[in-house]
């Protein structure tokens, strides 16, 4: 199994960027999609999560707004659309997917975005 970011960078406050998750070697529609991300000295935390469906999603409260979560069940990919970037949201942003069923959960090897002017 491999999850593969990209999309992440350099951005000055304010400005937007787009993450991108590329999975294979798994039946991607048969897990849940999230975003993690981990700052300098901070815990993992849960970003932005999306149902097998896509029809759910759940945001972490200091990024309602402004982060949107998707995904494509053909392409086998999820986004992260992140709008009116703060310093605070500097991290390594990680991919995870994970079977409702099982629990068992597969990680990206995270990318990292900063935001700073």
């Amino acid at each position: 199994v491999q999850l593969v970011e990209s999309g992440g960078g350099l951005v000055q406050p304010g400005g937007s960027l787009r993450l991108s998750c590329a999975a294979s070697g798994l039946t991607f529609s048969w897990y849940n999609m999230s975003w993690y991300r981990q700052g300098p000295g901070n815990e993992r935390e849960m970003v932005a999560s999306i149902s097998i469906s896509g029809v759910s999603t759940s945001y972490a409260d200091s990024v309602k707004g402004r982060f949107t979560i998707s995904r494509d069940n053909d392409k086998k990919t999820v986004a992260l659309q992140m709008n009116s970037l703060k310093r605070e949201d500097t991290a390594v942003y990680l991919c995870q997917a994970m079977s409702p069923g099982t629990g068992r959960a597969y990680w990206g090897q995270g990318i990292q975005v900063t935001v700073s002017s």
